[in-house]
């Protein structure tokens, strides 16, 4: 039996769930969602740069 049970830990709060009631939400809190969002758009998109160039040195690797 584990030292402790996964539904003990605490879990991470949602920044924002798509699709989610906005009414009930302050200007503040709207643009703090902006502001995570943006991040997360700017991590997804550095990942997809880092991927492609991986992509792009194998392929010329294996033109050769």
């Amino acid at each position: 039996m584990p030292a402790f049970d996964e539904e003990d830990l605490p879990r991470k709060r949602k920044v924002h769930e798509i699709g989610e009631d906005l009414t009930k939400l302050s200007v503040d809190e709207l643009t703090d969602r902006i502001a995570h969002l943006r991040a997360e758009i700017e991590r997804l998109e550095a990942a997809i740069a880092a991927k492609r160039s991986s992509a792009d040195i194998a392929a010329s690797f294996f033109k050769r």
